[in-house]
């Protein structure tokens, strides 16, 4: 009936639309993780430690694709019009993947309907550094400067929209003062602006940051997650300085695009939770200054939603709206 060159299982295989990658297969060809920013910044750097892991479980190469552009939307999209083989797979971010779907008012991607999530990778705390020439060393005094000369104070971004820029605007509104947003094309210009005084402050996550903290260049006055950072245990978070709904973060996960065949993303999902708890890769992600944080694809879902659902009212209220 079909013919001596098919046979049986193939059979099979065309007759329930079945995909012929199977775990057993898989991989057998370099995967490719698409980081949605240019090299350098944290999801780079995270992704380049998880990538290397990865490949060493799965007995192929991990490739990096730097694809930068629209706050993340560019790389998002290339993987959620990916083939679904577990080939191609993106360097997930909250500022990407939770952010931007409400920010943006036309996106070529879906947050939950595009992307199947296979495991988180990392959070990273993120810090408020200012040029060592402002006169403040806590939230409290950046805040009582700011409230003494309104609108002189020029804070830096990653770009219009960014968590950071988000986080500015938090502050702003918290702390009741006005203050000036520059945005850049990404962390690394605004971070040199910052040095060179053309902006005063910045909202930044450590591991971009922290080269410079280090180095004298900036002075860090707190952090923004829930709980201080094993890297300042000395900081404050801003809760602790007396702002309580600023609690801005950064996760970091692994995401393929939807209808990855369930024995593949089984695959995916184990490799890349052995990665974060493998005791040489948490110490190289904790050295960048990010916790490792594993989940499972569930957890992964499930954090997305509610970061899709707080980012909505923190960007409503901020009226922010981007093209």
């Amino acid at each position: 009936m079909w013919g001596k060159g098919i046979t049986v299982a193939a059979a099979m295989l065309i007759g329930t639309g079945a995909s012929p990658v199977n775990a057993q297969s898989y991989p057998s060809k370099p995967i490719t993780l698409v980081v949605p920013f240019a090299s350098g910044g944290t999801t780079d750097i995270v992704g380049r430690i998880v990538a290397d892991g990865l490949g060493k479980r799965l007995g192929q190469p991990v490739i990096i694709d730097n694809r930068g552009g629209a706050g993340g939307n560019i790389g998002a999209a290339l993987v959620a019009n990916a083939k679904p083989d577990g080939y191609t797979l993106l360097m997930g971010y909250n500022g990407t993947n939770a952010v931007n779907p409400s920010l943006y008012k036309h996106l070529a991607w879906d947050p939950v309907k595009s992307f199947d999530p296979i495991g988180m990778v990392a959070r990273v705390n993120n810090v408020v550094v200012v040029n060592p020439s402002l006169p403040v060393k806590t939230l409290p005094e950046l805040a009582a400067y700011a409230k003494a000369h309104p609108n002189q104070l020029n804070y830096g971004s990653a770009g219009p929209g960014s968590i950071f820029h988000l986080a500015g605007e938090l502050f702003a509104s918290q702390a009741d003062v006005k203050m000036s947003h520059v945005p850049y094309k990404g962390a690394a210009p605004a971070l040199s602006d910052l040095m060179a005084g053309q902006v005063q402050l910045m909202f930044s996550t450590i591991p971009t940051a922290l080269p410079f903290i280090k180095a004298g260049k900036l002075r860090a006055i707190a952090v923004t997650g829930s709980e201080r950072s094993p890297v300042f245990p000395q900081l404050p978070t801003a809760k602790e300085a007396g702002y309580p709904g600023m609690v801005v973060d950064s996760w970091f996960g692994v995401f393929g695009p939807r209808g990855v065949p369930a024995e593949v993303r089984a695959r995916l999902e184990k490799a890349v939770k052995d990665v974060v708890n493998d005791p040489s890769v948490a110490d190289r992600l904790r050295a960048q200054g990010a916790e490792p944080r594993s989940s499972t694809s569930g957890e992964l879902g499930a954090t997305l939603a509610a970061d899709l659902r707080n980012w909505n009212k923190v960007i409503a209220a901020a009226k922010v709206s981007l093209e």
